[in-house]
């Protein structure tokens, strides 16, 4: 499991994923408040729920190893959830008059290419298993 270079990505993903609770995204002052607010994942309902399940997502996938289809899938699935996740995080700073993007905002937008990077090793894999059983 650890020895494959996609178990890494995974975990760096399901990391990167529960970090975006804790760094912002976006920092500024909303269009009705006086106080300059940051945009993180615990800003919206949504967003919530889509961290979250992008993180548990890259985790479930990270233990997923016997049956590399099943692993695929949920890993592009959590791949899809996190562009959304980013969309919506864009979508989020129009609410702002007054902001700009903190450097934490590249833990965003590194989940989705480190889900993209394991479910290349994944499909790899995939394709050297196949290519092994035609051998036989």
């Amino acid at each position: 499991m650890i020895q494959r270079l996609q178990s890494l990505w995974l975990l760096l993903a399901s990391v990167c994923s529960f970090l975006t609770f804790r760094v912002s995204f976006y920092y500024g002052q909303k269009a009705g408040g006086t106080l300059n607010e940051p945009l993180n994942a615990n800003s919206s309902i949504l967003l919530i729920i889509l961290a979250a399940v992008t993180g548990v997502g890259a985790f479930i996938a990270l233990f997923l190893f016997k049956d590399r289809k099943i692993q695929l899938r949920v890993t592009i699935v959590t791949l899809i959830l996190s562009i959304l996740s980013i969309v919506i995080y864009f979508s989020q700073t129009k609410n702002y008059t007054d902001g700009r993007f903190t450097i934490t905002s590249i833990v965003s937008v590194l989940i989705p290419l480190l889900l993209f990077f394991a479910a290349r090793g994944i499909w790899k894999d995939q394709k050297l298993v196949k290519s092994l059983d035609r051998l036989r």
